[in-house]
């Protein structure tokens, strides 16, 4: 891990911030790698109950470094990255550009955007990889790969089809025209609008980390499965993750702090 992203956890829920603001959080090979990396070190946190992801700054995440990657491509001085963007990533689907979005996606544990200022291209997809997503108003969107020549590569085209109709999908690729917070909630590209976006995931975050973690957990698994499964393997999912949470002790703890109407003490998942 390096500065390049600043985690603090608190009460199991952390607090995952893009560090570089004076480029606008703008990825360059040390922020892929910090953002890899910080994904995987949480995911393997039992005690571990909700992410907010946010930006340090100005903004959330402007997007590719373009002068750090031309740079290196034309042997002048920047950090030389520790993986190529397109290596594979074992026991994943995504190479290692993608993962830095899609790594939010894999943990087990709801993740909450908070966007303020731009979140344009690579950084519009790492929100995108977040379960739910806060923006200010005038907040700034935009799919905007197509400026430079390019197609959404960092597991975008995978989140994106989920979230919005497939003709807005494709006019926001084809265009890479910039949509506000407003709008983005409008079209489904964000869940609320809030003037202080990292504040409100933070209750939030905080609220779901009062539930059941195993309940929590299997929640995010299940309904992330249900975009693609069949009916079928959907329903079995369903009884297969109720039948392995009945019965076990943070659900009978969240019975007894029902009836005793008191604080649940949870235990941290297997």
């Amino acid at each position: 891990m390096n500065d390049r992203v600043r985690v603090e956890t608190t009460d199991g829920v952390a607090d995952v911030r893009l560090n570089r603001p004076d480029k606008m959080n703008a990825l360059d090979p040390k922020m892929f790698e910090a953002l890899v990396d910080t994904g995987r070190a949480l995911a393997a946190e039992r005690s571990l109950r909700a992410v907010v992801l946010s930006g340090e700054g100005r903004a959330f995440c402007a997007g590719l470094d373009f002068t750090s990657f031309a740079a290196m491509a034309g042997g002048g001085a920047g950090e030389r990255p520790a993986r190529n963007l397109f290596d594979r990533h074992e026991g994943s689907p995504a190479n290692h550009a993608q993962a830095a979005a899609w790594v939010w996606k894999e943990l087990p544990v709801p993740v909450l955007a908070a966007v303020h200022g731009v979140a344009y291209g690579g950084g519009l997809q790492i929100a995108l990889g977040a379960d739910i997503r806060f923006v200010t108003p005038d907040a700034r969107l935009s799919v905007m790969e197509i400026k430079w020549g390019l197609v959404p590569d960092m597991s975008g085209t995978q989140l994106l089809r989920h979230l919005v109709r497939l003709d807005v999908a494709k006019e926001l690729t084809f265009t890479g025209r910039v949509v506000s917070g407003s709008e983005a909630v409008e079209l489904g590209l964000a869940t609320h609008l809030s003037d202080t976006p990292r504040e409100a995931a933070l209750a939030l975050a905080r609220e779901i980390a009062q539930k059941s973690p195993s309940a929590i957990r299997a929640g995010k698994k299940l309904l992330d499965a249900a975009v693609t499964a069949s009916v079928a393997d959907g329903l079995r999912l369903e009884e297969t993750l109720q039948a392995g949470l009945i019965g076990r002790a943070n659900q009978i703890e969240a019975v007894k702090a029902n009836l005793e109407k008191r604080e649940p003490r949870f235990q941290d998942p297997e």
